[in-house]
């Protein structure tokens, strides 16, 4: 005979209300293609405004708007000298979570492509 043990249910808290709140802000800041391309052209260096408006092809404008929901975000940083605002990466360990997530779509890919052979 088992005995069954009943957990009480944890309600979550205002402070983990707070930090999942704050976790959700990074992730949502993440949840656009041409703010991933920016997070991955900034791992490799500092970058201003111009020049990152040329990689990604957009205007300046809407590259300034994505690069200000990475600040806020606090992906990125944000250093200017004289009229130029350049931008590296803050949170480096996003780049970890980038590859993470690119391993299980690799691995999910490749269980669908064994499915069907």
């Amino acid at each position: 005979m088992h005995n069954l043990v009943i957990m009480p249910i944890m309600k979550m808290n205002s402070k983990q209300r707070a930090r999942c709140e704050t976790r959700a802000a990074v992730l949502k800041a993440l949840a656009h293609p041409t703010r991933l391309f920016l997070i991955e052209q900034l791992a490799e260096k500092s970058y201003c405004v111009f020049e990152l408006t040329e990689m990604v092809g957009l205007d300046i404008s809407t590259v300034s708007k994505h690069l200000s929901i990475l600040r806020n975000a606090g992906l990125v940083n944000v250093d200017k000298k004289g009229k130029q605002v350049f931008y590296s990466l803050r949170m480096r360990c996003a780049l970890n979570f980038l590859d993470c997530v690119e391993a299980v779509l690799r691995e999910q890919a490749q269980d669908r492509m064994d499915a069907i052979l």
